[in-house]
């Protein structure tokens, strides 16, 4: 029988490495308050209503695709977005809630694949590697390798996910590294090497600090907060 692994990390484990293997990083997280993810890891989710809702937050400013989310929840009668509530109802009525359409056909793809048994629950998560939940869910129209990691990260908790591809994390990178140009994938991939096992909380903390250099007023919200 295979291993459930455990959803979330030990945070200060992963702050004390931090802390040890970067001095850079380390000035900054020394301003930063110990950091938890929101929603908790170990709280009930529905992939299928997570990746939904992340569909509805791609290339959207975090309080326009809000508004999407609270115009589906409303037409569809309830909070999950799943195929059986989506299936109720037509392209039409569903793109009156903002949906473009390339997003909607997304979620007609993952509605799709729901029903075919092909989108691994939460338990079935629990028994995978972090690149076979990749390889699981970028099948998914819309659905991309960043996408799946903000599910890696922010729902089950992994410990050593470093989201390259994430601007976030990269500006915070520019901001501990005094950079005027925010590095490539590449050289974030490089320079993170020396973060593992504890990627995620490098991310986490990457994203804070980004927030930070950029003075923002309040953080930035991720599609799966």
């Amino acid at each position: 029988m295979t291993e459930q692994r455990q959803r979330g990390f030990d945070l200060d484990a992963a702050r004390a490495h931090l802390q040890r293997r970067d001095r850079r990083l380390a000035r900054w997280l020394d301003r930063i308050e110990t950091l938890t993810p929101n929603p908790s890891w170990q709280q009930p989710f529905d992939p299928v209503d997570a990746l939904a809702r992340s569909i509805c937050y791609q290339q959207l400013s975090g309080k326009a695709a809000a508004a999407i989310v609270g115009r589906l929840e409303n037409t569809i009668g309830g909070t999950q977005l799943h195929a059986a509530a989506l299936d109720r109802f037509d392209d039409e009525s569903l793109r009156t809630c903002g949906l473009s359409r390339n997003k909607l056909l997304a979620l007609r793809d993952l509605a799709e694949h729901e029903r075919r048994g092909e989108i691994p629950s939460v338990a079935d998560m629990g028994t995978m590697d972090d690149q076979a939940i990749i390889d699981a869910l970028v099948k998914v129209r819309g659905i991309g390798r960043w996408t799946v990691e903000m599910l890696l990260i922010f729902r089950l908790g992994r410990p050593d996910v470093l989201p390259l591809a994430d601007l976030g994390v990269r500006k915070g990178l520019a901001v501990i590294d005094g950079l005027k140009a925010v590095p490539t994938p590449a050289e974030l991939a490089e320079r993170g090497a020396r973060w593992a096992p504890w990627r995620s909380y490098a991310s986490l903390a990457l994203w804070k600090i980004a927030d930070l250099g950029s003075n923002a007023a309040t953080p930035v919200k991720r599609s799966q907060d």
